[in-house]
């Protein structure tokens, strides 16, 4: 299972829409105060669009074919993990002011902390 979900991840990277694009040229390198975000990363039988592991925050870029029902069910079980989720529509992030301040609101708030 882990080697599916890691080469499952990789593809994802290759092949990333344009709104992921975006989302990874603002979180990349550190560049949003100095959060380290992964992209594509894999937790349990997911892959995450980017994650700040340092602050268990899941940032998801929603295009028009996410499934409400099941992005529900997969945020419970990362919120199980101690996981907190913010998702973005595709019109959201092609306006990147709201989508920084959600995030560094985001990370503004103390979090427990787990194990990962």
């Amino acid at each position: 299972m882990r080697k599916a979900t890691v080469a499952q991840a990789r593809s994802l990277r290759r092949r990333a829409p344009t709104t992921e694009q975006l989302l990874w040229r603002l979180l990349r390198d550190r560049k949003l105060d100095g959060l380290k975000f992964r992209r594509q990363f894999p937790l349990g039988p997911y892959v995450l669009d980017f994650v700040c592991l340092r602050h268990r925050l899941i940032v998801e870029a929603d295009g028009p074919l996410h499934d409400p029902d099941r992005d529900r069910e997969r945020d419970l079980w990362l919120a199980g993990r101690g996981y907190r989720v913010l998702r973005f529509r595709n019109e959201d992030i092609h306006r990147d002011g709201p989508v920084q301040a959600a995030i560094l609101d985001a990370i503004a708030v103390p979090h427990a902390d787990f194990d990962v």
